[in-house]
C-alpha cells in the first residue's frame, strides 16, 4: 500500500503496449501510478488508479492530475506516451486526420503537463518523459509522416525547452524517441516490411522504450535529453 513518502507516476495511453510497460515498471520501482487511456480497466493493484478519458480534451487531463493528488497526494513523474500516427502523403491528409493527430499529440500534452509542473513546483521537483519518435529527426520516403513530424517534433523541441526552464527548480524534461515498436498498434503481417525500416533489421520490442524510460528516471543529472531507441534510424540508412 502507498505511503505518505511514495512516490506517484502518471503515465497517458497506458491501457497497452508501451504504456502498459512503462505502468508496469513504475510499479515495480515502488511508484504509485494513476494510468489513463480511453478504454483503460480497472486495476487489481490498490496503488493503480485508472482513469477513462480521451487526453484530447483538457477535462480528461484535469481528471487525471485530480485524482493523483486525491489517492497519492503529489505528482513525481509524468510520462506522455499518448500518441496516434497517420502516414498518408501530405496531400492526403484532412482535417479529421489534422484535427485527431495535433488533438492526442500536442493538446494531449500541453495541459496535463501544465497541471503536472504546477504540482512538482510545490513539491520542489519531478520530472517529465515525452515519448515521441525517430522519424522527426530521420524523415523516411518510405513512410510520410508529416503530422507526425509537426505534432511530435514540436513535443521534442519543447522537452529541451522544458528542461532549460525549469533546470533551477528540481524539474527534468526528458524524450525517448522510438523506432517502430512490436505493439497492438501493428498486424503481424506488417512486421516484416517494419523491420526492414531499421538498420539493425528488426522492431524494437515495448521492454526497449521501457527501459529508456526507467533510465531517465534514474539519472539526475540528465536532462534536456532525446534518447533514441531506434535500431540506428537516427544514425542514417
Amino acid at each position: 500500500m502507498s505511503t505518505q513518502n511514495q512516490k506517484v507516476a502518471i503515465v497517458t495511453g497506458a491501457s497497452q503496449g508501451i504504456g502498459a510497460g512503462v505502468v508496469e515498471a513504475y510499479r515495480k520501482l515502488g511508484y504509485g501510478v494513476v494510468a489513463t487511456s480511453r478504454t483503460i480497466a480497472p486495476a487489481d493493484d490498490a496503488d493503480i488508479v485508472t482513469v477513462q478519458g480521451d487526453i484530447a480534451d483538457p477535462a480528461t487531463a484535469e481528471r487525471v492530475v485530480a485524482a493523483a493528488i486525491e489517492r497519492f497526494g503529489r505528482i513525481d513523474t509524468l510520462v506522455n506516451n499518448a500518441g496516434v500516427f497517420v502516414a498518408k502523403p501530405f496531400t492526403d491528409y484532412t482535417a479529421d486526420d489534422y484535427a485527431a493527430v495535433l488533438g492526442i499529440n500536442m493538446t494531449g500534452f500541453f495541459r496535463i503537463t501544465q497541471l503536472a509542473i504546477g504540482h512538482m513546483l510545490t513539491q520542489g521537483g519531478g520530472h517529465i518523459v515525452n515519448v515521441t519518435t525517430s522519424l522527426v529527426d530521420n524523415a523516411d520516403a518510405r513512410v510520410p509522416s508529416a503530422l507526425a513530424s509537426l505534432t511530435k517534433g514540436g513535443l521534442q523541441s519543447a522537452t529541451k525547452s522544458l528542461a532549460i526552464e525549469y533546470a533551477t527548480r528540481g524539474i527534468r524534461a526528458n524524450a525517448v524517441s522510438p523506432g517502430t515498436i512490436k505493439t497492438p498498434m501493428h498486424p503481424e503481417e506488417t512486421h516484416m516490411g517494419l523491420a526492414a525500416l531499421h538498420p539493425v533489421g528488426r522492431m524494437g520490442e515495448v521492454s526497449d522504450i521501457v527501459d529508456a524510460v526507467v533510465f531517465l528516471e534514474n539519472a539526475p543529472f540528465v536532462t534536456g535529453e532525446i534518447l533514441h531507441v531506434d535500431g540506428g534510424m537516427s544514425a542514417g540508412h
